[in-house]
């Protein structure tokens, strides 16, 4: 699990007091099926976050390429940011595209040194077209957290109105925050004087391709200026991306060698220059990669755009519309792994057959990560949870896209858009867009991401949208939609996703074709209708809704079933549900029966969520769940299901204040490797005995208060790579053996 301590989800304190109090609050929100919540303990240091945890493909780590050779670099910023200086200082890092300048950015961020210094970080991507309002909410709901009254108050405030709220909040607190990618000085003005100066040693780390920008941040801060790669250092970089080092024989070797100089000590350029090779098997076809680039050789270098193009005509069509698909989006954009395979599944990107879609796309995605064409944004265990492009790809990627009329992204200043184009996105003035004459388009695919889009009104569903397989409607957060029943005539529809909305009209049963159903990231309650029950081809349903739908088990092709209540599920005869891998539900009380999951026996991921304060009922049902990986169970538990089944690999126990040792009835589990146990036990001793916890590679305890003894057999965990104890005040000892094992912190973890 190499580079996995590096990659995680971090977010603030108030977040995460807020998703405190609203867990324990009596009705709270959910908390979405993907959430980890970790409650802070006030001892311990800027140690809380929220971490995301969602089925994604392998990949090949990737992200601490960039620093072959730039060690010193990053100790040397870290000396600056951490230094005694007790002014606002701003640190700015600049040089050209594909040096890295937001991989070591994000390097420093995420450094133990900056999470122990600085109890609150935020971070925000300004990018070409930036909005400021936009980035100051995002700032503001970074620190304060996203409650619905949060996000209601944000809505309605002025530029001005934002500046002094982010101002008032950061006045009493020691921040670090990061403004990624700045083009223009005046994106930089615009946010500076929302940031305090209160003589408490606080930071602003700025990264941008512009010196001017970077020399005038700060009249008196510190400015780096990224260096290319030594020879020696290129080659290193080379050679770790390679997939297959050991094949590579000294002709390769050599050919590879006069490439790699050709890049100049470009990082981006070799390892996109690698994961090219990385697919190309024996010296002619490398010999013929060479002969393309030297063809293109200017100035003794190879231009990295004919790099780019020379590694994106090399993929197979799949490949190639999947990749594009991420120009779609706006630069910068983090993308969740599972939104972006459930948008290509829609498109019919992904082939059918005997394979599961679903992980058809998780190989794809991994596919282009190992091409270096897709970065790993975000992880947990080993798993892509979020990916991005580099802003040279999203180009290249907008390029190719209108050269082959794929898709086009509507440019306001001119009012207009291709019509060649059938997919469309919308990154800002989405009503002004609506205003175009759309009526004669077959448009395949419509992505609003315009944050100040409020009228849904406006869209003319039964005219200019019948032909849709994908809207996409990632809307303003803070505004109630009323969804019109003219949406029940976009037949063909596959992916549909909106936010702010409270009810859907019982048309939405006529979209037979429908294949993902995402409502309201979890942050709101929607009603749905029994018509959602006609969905007949629905195959991930992601919605927080607070109706009861008896005949859900209607839709058999269901694979993701993710917001439902306890209440909702009571009357479900799943007998039906024989495809459903994903199971989450909240608001359980002991009250309730759950026997009946074990009627899913093809359920790989199991999450449930008790209500604040609440115990789970029986749980000996998870003993038939014979195909069960993944199971987080957040409630208090007043016995451990015996036996689970072998086939778990991966278990959370949260607020489960468990009375007896988990350790015997865990350790039996063959298949066990990563065990999480967050204020689980209340007892005073663990006994792990001999020959248990053989597969087990991460342990965390967390909030064990009451733990004095830790007994460990001779011979459990032979396999242990990382452990965490994280708030166990009266623990006397860690056991002998486990004092040289890797310690995992808290902020690495979930």
């Amino acid at each position: 699990m190499e580079g996995w301590i590096h990659q995680r989800f971090i977010f603030s304190e108030s977040k995460i007091n807020t998703l405190k109090a609203l867990v324990a609050a009596e009705s709270c929100y959910y908390l979405p099926f993907e959430t980890i919540l970790i409650v802070h303990n006030s001892g311990e240091g800027p140690s809380n976050q929220v971490r995301t945890l969602r089925r994604t493909t392998s990949y090949v780590d990737d992200q601490d390429y960039i620093f072959v050779g730039l060690q010193d670099v990053v100790q040397k910023l870290l000396a600056q940011l951490l230094k005694a200086e007790a002014r606002r200082s701003v640190l700015s890092i600049h040089g050209m595209g594909g040096l890295g300048k937001t991989t070591l950015a994000r390097k420093l961020y995420n450094s133990s040194a900056i999470l122990n210094s600085f109890p609150t970080r935020a971070w925000i991507c300004v990018s070409q077209e930036y909005n400021t309002m936009d980035l100051l909410r995002t700032i503001i709901k970074s620190v304060q957290g996203r409650t619905k009254e949060t996000l209601d108050l944000l809505e309605r405030m002025t530029e001005g109105d934002l500046e002094i709220y982010l101002r008032d909040l950061l006045k009493q607190r020691k921040y670090l925050v990061m403004v990624d990618d700045v083009w223009q000085k005046e994106a930089w003005d615009s946010l500076k004087r929302a940031f305090p100066d209160s003589k408490n040693g606080s930071r602003v780390i700025i990264t941008t391709r512009k010196q001017d920008v970077a020399e005038r941040a700060d009249d008196i801060g510190f400015v780096h200026k990224l260096r290319f790669l030594s020879q020696e250092e290129s080659w290193d970089l080379f050679r770790k991306k390679l997939l297959d080092v050991r094949s590579m024989v000294p002709e390769m070797e050599n050919l590879a060698k006069d490439m790699v100089e050709k890049c100049r000590g470009l990082p981006l350029a070799i390892v996109v220059l690698s994961g090219l090779l990385s697919h190309k098997k024996g010296l002619n076809e490398w010999q013929k990669v060479k002969d393309h680039l030297w063809k293109n050789i200017k100035d003794d270098s190879i231009e990295i755009s004919y790099i780019l193009s020379l590694s994106y005509n090399d993929l197979s069509t799949a490949l190639n519309q999947c990749f594009l698909y991420f120009g779609i989006f706006p630069e910068d954009q983090v993308v969740e792994a599972d939104n972006i395979i459930r948008l290509w599944m829609a498109e019919g990107f992904i082939p059918r057959g005997e394979e599961r879609m679903e992980d058809v796309a998780e190989g794809f995605l991994n596919e282009l990560i190992r091409r270096s064409l897709v970065q790993v944004a975000e992880t947990f265990w080993e798993r892509v949870t979020e990916c991005r492009v580099h802003d040279l790809l999203h180009d290249l990627a907008i390029q190719k896209a209108l050269e082959v009329s794929f898709f086009d992204v509507y440019d306001p200043r001119s009012h207009s858009i291709s019509s060649l184009c059938i997919r469309h996105g919308i990154h800002s003035k989405g009503e002004r867009y609506l205003s175009l004459d759309l009526s004669k388009l077959k448009l395949r695919s419509i992505m609003f991401f315009d944050p100040d889009f409020r009228k849904m009104s406006l869209i003319n569903f039964s005219i200019v949208f019948q032909h849709l397989y994908v809207l996409y409607l990632d809307m303003h957060v803070g505004s109630v939609f009323i969804v019109p029943d003219a949406i029940g005539s976009l037949y063909h529809l596959k992916l549909l996703r909106l936010r702010g909305i409270r009810d859907l009209p019982s048309s939405i049963g006529n979209l037979k074709n429908l294949q993902t159903l995402y409502v309201n990231d979890g942050v709101q309650y929607c009603k749905l209708p029994h018509e959602t029950a006609n969905l007949i081809n629905l195959r991930h349903l992601v919605a927080l809704y607070s109706n009861p739908l008896k005949h859900i088990s209607l839709i058999t092709c269901l694979q993701v079933l993710d917001g439902l209540g306890c209440d909702q599920w009571k009357d479900v005869d799943p007998i039906d549900l024989v495809n459903l891998r994903e199971l989450g539900m909240h608001n359980i009380k002991k009250s309730y029966s759950l026997n009946n999951i074990s009627s899913l026996k093809n359920l790989s991921t199991l999450r449930l969520f008790c209500r604040g304060g609440q115990s789970f009922p029986d749980l000996e049902f998870v003993n038939c769940c014979e195909k069960l990986q993944k199971l987080w169970l957040q409630g208090r538990i007043e016995k451990l299901p015996h036996p689970f089944p072998n086939s778990i690999t991966m278990i959370v126990l949260s607020l489960s204040v468990l009375t007896e040792d988990p350790m015997p009835i865990l350790g039996i589990l063959p298949n066990l490797k990563n065990l999480v146990l967050f204020r689980a036990y209340e007892g005073k001793e663990i006994m792990c005995s001999d020959n248990i916890f053989s597969q087990l590679e991460f342990l965390i305890l967390r909030d064990f208060e009451k733990l004095e003894r830790w007994h460990l057999g001779i011979s459990v965990m032979p396999l242990i790579k990382g452990l965490g104890i994280h708030n166990c005040p009266n623990l006397k000892e860690i056991p002998e053996r486990m004092k040289d094992v890797e310690r995992l912190k808290w902020n690495y973890m979930l």
